[in-house]
């Protein structure tokens, strides 16, 4: 069966993976952009924004595992925009502009269902009022046996840690103190018992941390 994988997700060392306080101008509130300086001067950040260059270090090499053999992805509703309740028009097709980096379906996990939406590139948004488990299963059927990946935000990325449905977690632990935000911890005790752990630090003081589950014999 295909995998369950979160990858590049930022969390910082009071374990919040956003700020309060999200809006158009800014995705992750007060946080900024001070939990991605990590990623943005990788060659898999440009790259995914169109751009040449970029580092090629440790960062850059664990970095550019996210989109490996992934053929869908699941999102919470505060991941591709920070509309809450009913939609007031559909104009808003989330921050990545006409050709998001997905190049998948993408399941917005949403209590306000619209339309499908396929932009260019190959990414498709759904939008679904779903549980983990039924949402998993519609991505599934549409990853063609690919692997699935958990993109967030803190929110969804927990619901589906607390179902048990992840099979490997990236967290990368930035060295900053957020105070407030949505934390991705809270009720999760004992995660790291269903997982084999690894961490490695790298130049740019962040820690790569790799939660995998053992794999059946």
């Amino acid at each position: 069966m295909s995998r369950v994988r979160v990858h590049n997700f930022s969390v910082s060392l009071d374990g919040f993976a956003t700020g309060e306080g999200l809006s158009f101008d800014a995705p992750f509130g007060h946080a900024g952009t001070r939990l991605h300086q990590w990623f943005f001067g990788t060659r898999t950040f440009r790259a995914m924004q169109g751009q040449p260059g970029g580092s090629a270090g440790v960062d850059d090499a664990i970095a550019s595992r996210w989109n490996e053999g992934v053929g869908a992805e699941i999102m919470g509703r505060g991941k591709f925009g920070p509309q809450h309740g009913p939609w007031a028009d559909h104009e808003w097709n989330g921050w990545w502009g006409e050709n998001p980096p997905f190049h998948t379906p993408a399941f917005v996990l949403t209590h306000h269902p619209r339309p499908s939406v396929t932009m260019a590139g190959g990414t498709t948004f759904h939008f679904v009022d779903a549980a983990p488990k039924e949402v998993l299963r519609q991505a599934r059927e549409a990853s063609g046996g690919l692997d699935v990946r958990i993109g967030g935000g803190p929110s969804t990325v927990r619901a589906f840690l607390a179902e048990d449905l992840v099979d490997h977690l990236h967290i990368v632990l930035v060295p900053i103190v957020l105070g407030r935000g949505v934390r991705i911890w809270d009720g999760l005790e004992d995660l790291e018992r269903r997982f084999d752990v690894e961490s490695v630090t790298t130049p740019s003081g962040v820690t790569h941390l790799t939660f995998t589950r053992p794999r059946q014999s």
